[in-house]
């Protein structure tokens, strides 16, 4: 029973932190892609929050471990609830974004391969099962619907991500294959979370953070159509889209940092560096477009210095491996 109370902060660890992983890499692609601006440096910088992103990893994945071993009941607890049990495509996510700025970097090795398809099936998998789960569900009790919020887009329109490196990673057809299933899901997702909120409203405040996820379905697509040879004005057409959901998403700003930090902030990370990728590789031959996207790519910077501060102070303190507050 010793060790079993010596991890027992790691129960409360659920899927949700690999949301980390997710947005490292994500600023580690979109400085990346400043390279043609700043050079070696943006290289730099990229490689070290490549390396901090692998680091996180890790140490999630030991974690997790753990967690399995000493909390197979947390674990099951987040397979059954509402909202929490789509986090779990946050896990094959961080794997396939990890592989992704690997081969970007040219690691070309067979870990980043490994790791790239490994985080492929399993996102193809949680996202079928997530999407059998509908069909199961009674649609007419409220718990169903509780579950309809904007992290509903990582496991159904996460499967856009392996686009990202299959290309140069080989794996063309399997990468559109994926690309074209989250095009599918992304406006049946969207339907679904349009009906929960005529029938139940927003989702609760601690989980407002969340309403930025939107960005990233339009951004990543937008990225990964850029891969896959896409029409010009399809990624233009999608970055309006991102833009949209960005000022939509802004409207919730205020009350999201009135609020005491979590976890669900990191929900803003991967989908603000995701558009910054985005801008940045669409203002490559407009000048005055360089500014902003650099200035976008800055700022959020900024914002993942914070996310990275608060959640040193919120691990240090111990007000983040607790048990979540009642209610979905």
């Amino acid at each position: 029973m010793r060790p079993r109370l010596f991890f027992s902060p790691v129960q409360h660890l659920g899927f949700a932190w690999f949301a980390m992983v997710m947005g490292w890499c994500g600023l580690s692609l979109a400085w990346l892609r400043a390279e043609f601006l700043w050079g070696e440096v943006a290289v730099q910088v990229s490689a070290i929050l490549g390396v901090v992103a692998a680091c996180i990893l890790i140490a999630l994945m030991l974690a997790t471990v753990a967690r399995l071993w000493w909390f197979p009941e947390a674990v099951r607890a987040d397979f059954k609830h509402p909202v929490r049990h789509v986090f779990v495509a946050a896990m094959p996510a961080s794997w396939v974004l990890v592989a992704s700025v690997g081969a970007a970097h040219g690691v070309g090795s067979w870990w980043a391969d490994a790791l790239w398809m490994l985080g492929s099936a399993g996102l193809m998998l949680v996202s079928g099962v997530v999407v059998l789960s509908w069909f199961r569900s009674d649609r007419r009790q409220d718990r169903f619907w509780l579950g309809m919020t904007p992290a509903l887009f990582i496991p159904v329109v996460g499967n856009v991500l392996p686009a990202l490196a299959g290309v140069g990673l080989g794996h063309p057809v399997w990468a559109a294959v994926q690309f074209g299933l989250a095009a599918l899901l992304w406006p049946v997702a969207w339907g679904l979370m349009g009906w929960r909120i005529r029938r139940l409203g927003m989702w609760p405040q601690r989980l407002l953070p969340l309403t930025f996820i939107t960005v990233a379905p339009p951004s990543v697509l937008a990225l990964s159509g850029l891969n896959l040879d896409l029409p010009h004005w399809m990624v233009g057409g999608l970055w309006c889209v991102a833009l949209l959901f960005l000022c939509g998403s802004a409207f919730v700003a205020r009350g999201v940092f009135k609020q005491t930090f979590g976890m669900p902030f990191w929900g803003m990370s991967f989908p603000l560096a995701a558009f910054s990728a985005l801008s940045l590789a669409l203002s490559l031959d407009r000048v005055g477009a360089q500014a902003w996207a650099l200035a976008g790519l800055l700022l959020v910077s900024a914002l993942f210095l914070w996310l990275g501060m608060s959640t040193a102070v919120g691990i240090w303190q111990g007000r983040l491996l607790v048990p979540e507050p009642p209610g979905p």
